[in-house]
C-alpha cells in the first residue's frame, strides 16, 4: 500500500470515529424499555439536542433478520426524550441496537426486551419475576440539604439487574424534586434528567422494563396533595420519562397492565388528594372518581394476584393524626374503608397492595373473620435515606414479626405455578444482595373463606 493510501485510510478512519464519538455524546440517557404487549414494546431514550433517533432489533440469535423502528426528532419542548414502538411477535425475546442520527450508539452493557406470551386457552401462565421499591433519590450537592449525602448505595441497581427480573415497578418517589425545581418547568425536566442520567442505572434501563407510579417528592413537594400549583408541569414530565402502557384513566397518572395471569392498577395518591384535617366534611386520598374506578376494574378483573400500588401505606394502623410528617391511608379513614368494604362485598379474589414511602420496608396483614387476609408490602428505600430502628416502635399492629427492615432495600416477587394454583414468593433483599426475609402468598388463599 503506497503512503498516499496509508495517509488516506488513516484520515477516513480518524473521521469515522470522531463522527461515532461525536454521535455518542448526544446520548444523555438511556435507551429504557418501557411496557411490554404482545404486538409491541416501548422503547425510551433521551439526547442532550435535538438528534433523529430510531433503533433496530431482532429476535435472539437471528441478528441477519433486523428490524427497523420509525426514526423520532427530540426536540428541548419535550426534554430531548423519544419514545418509539417496536413492533413484536408474542413470546419472544429481541435484542436491540440505538441510533442517533443514523449512527449506531454501542453500549456497554446488553440491550434486549421480550414481548409477553399469549398462554390463554393454550397452557399454564408463564413463570415470572419482578422487582418492587421506592425512594431513589440521588444526590445533587450543589442544591441539596448541607451535612451528610442523603443518598446512597447507588450499587443498588446492580444489584437489581443480578436478580434477572423480567420488569420492575417504581412505587414513588422516583426522583426527589428540589426547592429548586418545583417551581419552574425547566426545574422538574432537570431533576428528572438528573435522575434519570445516574450511571448506575444504565444497564439496569437497557434490559428490564419499567412501569411506575409516583408519590409526593416526584408530583411536588414534601407531603404535597392536590392543591400543588404546578402539579400539570409534573404530570407532564411523569408522562414524558416513563413508559407506561397508558396514563390517567381514572384521572392524574393512573394507569393499569397485565402481566400474563397478574394486573397491576397503578393508582395517583397525590392528583386529588386533600388535607387528611378530619374537620374537611370529605377529606380524600385517591377522589371519588379513582376510587370508584379502581372498586370497578377491580370486579371485573380476572387476574390471580391484583396488585394495587399505591405511593402511601395502605393498612399500616398507626395514628398519625398528630405526625404532620407521616402519611398512610387511615389518616382517611373513610375511604380507607370504602375501598376495604367494597373488596369484601364484592368478593373480589387475591388484592394485594404494594406501597412505598416510609423510608423502611415491613409487612402489613389485616385478617377479616369473613374474607381472606389482606396484604400491604411496603418497600422502601432503594437510595434514599433509610429510616434505621427509628420507624420500628411504630405501633403497627398489623405487621408482621420479623419484616422490618430499616436499610436501604428492594423486593423479587416471582409469580409461579398452575393456573389454578399460582403461588407469590415475596423476597427481601438489601443494597448488597443479602436476603432479609421471605414470605409466600397463594392466589388460593386470597378468596373467600
Amino acid at each position: 500500500m503506497t503512503v498516499i493510501k496509508q495517509f488516506c485510510w488513516l484520515c477516513l478512519f480518524v473521521l469515522s470515529t470522531s463522527t461515532l464519538v461525536a454521535q455518542s455524546k448526544l446520548l444523555q440517557s438511556g435507551p429504557m424499555v418501557g411496557y411490554s404487549t404482545m404486538k409491541e414494546v416501548l422503547l425510551w431514550v433521551q439526547t442532550k439536542k435535538a438528534a433523529k433517533v430510531h433503533f433496530k432489533y431482532w429476535k435472539e440469535g437471528k441478528p441477519q433478520s433486523k428490524m427497523s423502528t420509525a426514526v423520532v426528532l427530540t426536540n428541548a419542548r419535550t426534554g430531548f426524550v423519544a419514545k418509539v414502538v417496536a413492533e413484536v411477535s408474542q413470546g419472544k425475546k429481541y435484542v436491540y441496537e440505538l441510533y442517533i442520527n443514523n449512527r449506531l450508539i454501542p453500549r456497554p452493557y446488553p440491550l434486549k426486551f421480550q414481548s409477553q406470551t399469549l398462554w390463554q386457552y393454550r397452557t399454564d401462565p408463564p413463570p415470572f419475576k419482578f422487582v418492587f421499591g421506592s425512594c431513589a433519590y440521588v444526590n445533587e450537592p450543589e442544591v441539596d440539604r448541607p451535612g451528610k449525602s442523603y443518598g446512597g448505595d447507588f450499587h443498588i441497581f446492580k444489584t437489581i439487574l443480578d436478580q434477572k427480573p423480567d420488569f420492575m415497578v417504581w412505587g414513588g418517589d422516583n426522583v426527589y424534586l428540589r426547592e429548586v425545581d418545583w417551581n419552574s418547568r425547566m426545574g422538574i425536566m432537570q431533576r428528572y434528567t438528573h435522575t434519570r442520567s445516574l450511571p448506575e442505572l444504565q444497564p439496569l434501563w437497557g434490559s428490564v422494563h419499567h412501569f411506575a407510579t409516583w408519590d409526593d417528592h416526584d408530583f411536588g413537594p414534601d407531603n404535597s396533595d392536590g392543591s400543588f400549583w404546578n402539579k400539570e408541569l409534573t404530570t407532564e414530565a411523569f408522562k414524558l420519562f416513563w413508559g407506561n402502557p397508558n396514563y390517567g384513566v381514572a384521572g392524574g397518572i393512573s394507569g393499569t397492565f397485565t402481566w400474563n395471569d397478574v394486573q397491576f392498577f397503578l393508582m395517583d395518591n397525590r392528583y386529588f388528594r386533600t388535607s387528611s384535617n378530619p374537620q374537611l366534611q370529605k377529606p380524600q386520598m385517591l377522589g371519588d372518581r379513582q376510587l370508584q374506578w379502581l372498586i370497578e376494574a377491580l370486579k371485573y378483573s380476572r387476574a390471580s394476584f391484583k396488585f394495587v400500588v399505591v405511593g402511601s401505606q395502605v393498612l399500616n394502623n398507626t395514628d398519625f393524626s398528630k405526625a404532620y410528617w407521616a402519611e398512610n391511608y387511615s389518616k382517611y379513614k373513610v375511604e380507607q374503608q370504602k375501598l376495604i368494604n367494597a373488596i369484601k362485598e364484592a368478593n373480589v379474589r387475591g388484592v394485594v397492595f404494594l406501597t412505598g414511602d416510609r423510608h423502611h420496608t415491613e409487612l402489613s396483614k389485616l385478617e377479616q373473620n369473613t374474607h381472606y387476609p389482606l396484604y400491604d408490602v411496603t418497600i422502601s428505600p432503594f437510595t434514599a435515606g433509610a429510616s434505621g430502628k427509628r420507624g420500628e416502635g411504630e405501633k403497627n399492629s398489623l405487621r408482621v414479626p420479623n419484616t422490618y427492615v430499616g436499610v436501604r432495600n428492594f423486593a423479587v416477587m416471582e409469580v409461579k405455578g398452575p393456573r389454578r394454583n399460582r403461588v407469590l414468593t415475596m423476597k427481601v433483599l438489601d443494597s448488597k444482595g443479602k436476603e432479609m426475609w421471605k414470605y409466600e402468598i397463594k392466589a388460593r388463599d386470597l378468596r373467600k373463606k
